[in-house]
């Protein structure tokens, strides 16, 4: 295993170093080595996701797919509701000829996976003084940057400290600090998407609410157990892409909301006030609804009245 992920350990903390030493020119190259290091893995944070924006692209278009799809799923679900394992299979067919995948908002999750192991194997090898990746290829700049990252700290915490391997209350305090704020911002971003970004629906029988619903509450809980065992480094990483997810999505849902949204809802009250015409609702919608008020009827246009003839004079 360590074999396969070595390329990833060299990438991750050839970043972290590269980034260490151009912040060296700004601040100067013997100064404020902890700062530079805690900024350097908020830089890898920052380049990942930028990376990863096709992704997130994907996410949200698979995403408005599901919710395109809901009365059909809805259909499967009453049609099938004696028997699960065929409304497995409608379900997976119905998923497979819209090229969507219900599990789609993980996508970002899964794809950071391997940089988050990396990382932490990094941060972990700093603290037991056995160096992956750069830090291990015993040229100057890996064993300068490996005593240096050693001595690097976070608000009194060493970076590669977990809240069970240190007896150092300070320490303690900020880990716990830490495990609060990436659960707090796992929890808040979540809960952003569901309350602002999906569609209202019937509740019980929509899979994808029940989801939602499942990631609000178990992601956030299941960061705060397994974050006492991360380092502080990994702990700053996590929390800052969680700050970058927030943001995103925020902008997403404020400025190209889901149709059927709250927030879409909104978004067409605001430009109707504002005498802003909506395209479609102009063009009409293939469903009849119009989109300032989902649900409603589209206005029909009144059929155009016949025309009586006009009585010819009768020739002299």
């Amino acid at each position: 295993m360590s074999t396969i992920l070595n390329p990833i350990y060299f990438a991750v903390s050839w970043v972290i170093v590269t980034l260490h030493n151009m912040l060296g020119y700004l601040v100067g190259k013997s100064s404020h080595e902890s700062l530079k290091w805690s900024l350097s893995i908020i830089g890898l944070v920052i380049l990942i996701r930028i990376i990863l924006i096709p992704l997130f692209v994907k996410q949200i278009k698979s995403q408005r797919a599901l919710t395109a799809l809901q009365p059909k799923m809805k259909e499967i679900q009453k049609k099938y509701k004696d028997d699960r394992q065929k409304q497995s299979e409608e379900m997976m067919k119905l998923y497979k000829e819209h090229k969507t995948n219900p599990l789609s908002s993980c996508f970002p999750i899964i794809a950071q996976a391997p940089i988050f192991f990396s990382l932490f194997t990094v941060l972990n090898g700093i603290a037991h003084n056995h160096p992956h990746g750069v830090f291990k290829g015993g040229n100057g700049l890996g064993t300068t940057a490996f005593l240096s990252a050693q001595k690097a700290k976070f608000f009194g915490a060493s970076l590669s400290d977990t809240f069970l391997n240190t007896h150092i209350t300070s320490t303690k305090l900020v880990t716990i600090g830490l495990i609060v704020f990436m659960s707090a911002t796992t929890f808040t971003t979540q809960r952003q998407l569901m309350v602002k970004g999906m569609p209202k629906t019937d509740g019980a029988s929509d899979m994808m609410q029940s989801q939602q619903k499942i990631m609000l509450y178990v992601f956030p809980l299941i960061f705060a157990v397994s974050g006492v065992n991360f380092p502080v480094g990994v702990l700053i990483y996590w929390g800052t892409t969680n700050l970058w997810t927030f943001g995103q999505q925020y902008y997403v849902i404020k400025r190209n909301p889901t149709p059927g949204s709250p927030a879409y809802i909104e978004l067409m009250a605001k430009r109707a006030a504002k005498g802003i015409p909506n395209p479609e609702a102009i063009t009409g919608t293939a469903t009849g609804t119009t989109l300032e008020n989902p649900g409603s009827q589209a206005p029909t246009e009144k059929p155009a009245q016949r025309q009586q003839p006009k009585k010819r004079k009768p020739k002299k």
